[in-house]
């Protein structure tokens, strides 16, 4: 995995998890997730590209928030959506 400079990462700010239960959404909507990511932007907390409902990334286009990492334990990567790469 290469991290390449990214221009969004001027939009990753210190958070906090707003739920360490699961991806927001499908906890609402009582539907399953895979994996979670969390926005480095709000701490929004969503649900990866292989969990049906793909709440990260539906949270990064519609808040304009692009850069997220891996909530999965032993995971230390960022990811940008816009660029579609690790960061």
């Amino acid at each position: 995995m290469t991290a390449y400079p990214d221009p969004h990462l001027a939009l990753v700010r210190p958070v906090v998890p707003r739920t360490r239960q699961g991806c927001e959404e499908c906890l609402r909507l009582g539907t399953p997730w895979v994996h979670l990511r969390l926005c480095l932007t709000c701490g929004h907390v969503g649900c990866c590209d292989s969990s049906p409902m793909k709440h990260a990334r539906g949270h990064a286009a519609a808040a304009t928030h692009p850069i997220v990492s891996s909530l999965e334990p032993g995971e230390d990567w960022r990811w940008c959506y816009i660029d579609e790469a690790y960061v």
